[in-house]
């Protein structure tokens, strides 16, 4: 995804990533859902709206900000189990999110840096 939003030209706007931190902390709602547990479903919106506030204030501060949050919600799906226990998550996702969400994060950080250089 990250590759075919550098060859299209998606990334050319800054709303990109944030928008992409954004819906990346909306998944484990959706799973919460899925679970069929309102108590979850509480704290997975809380953490969600946290991933929210660290999109929007990236693009209007600092992608930096973004490149942060991607990588850490990504460290953070490999440790969520331990503080929330959510029965809808598949037991391949947090290996899998996590490693997309690591790479998203070190990829924009490389991005910035190359741009900055320019």
């Amino acid at each position: 995804m990250c590759v075919y939003a550098l060859a299209v030209g998606l990334d050319r706007d800054r709303a990109f990533y944030p928008t992409v931190l954004a819906v990346v902390g909306t998944y484990y709602i959706l799973f919460a859902v899925m679970g069929a547990s309102t108590p979850v479903l509480a704290v997975e919106s809380m953490v969600a709206c946290g991933f929210f506030v660290l999109a929007a204030l990236g693009f209007k501060k600092n992608l930096w900000i973004v490149a942060t949050g991607l990588a850490g919600h990504g460290v953070f799906d490999f440790a969520r189990h331990l503080f929330i226990q959510n029965p809808g998550v598949p037991v391949w996702w947090p290996g899998f999110c996590g490693s997309i969400d690591v790479f998203f994060g070190a990829f924009l950080a490389v991005l910035l840096v190359r741009r900055a250089r320019v």
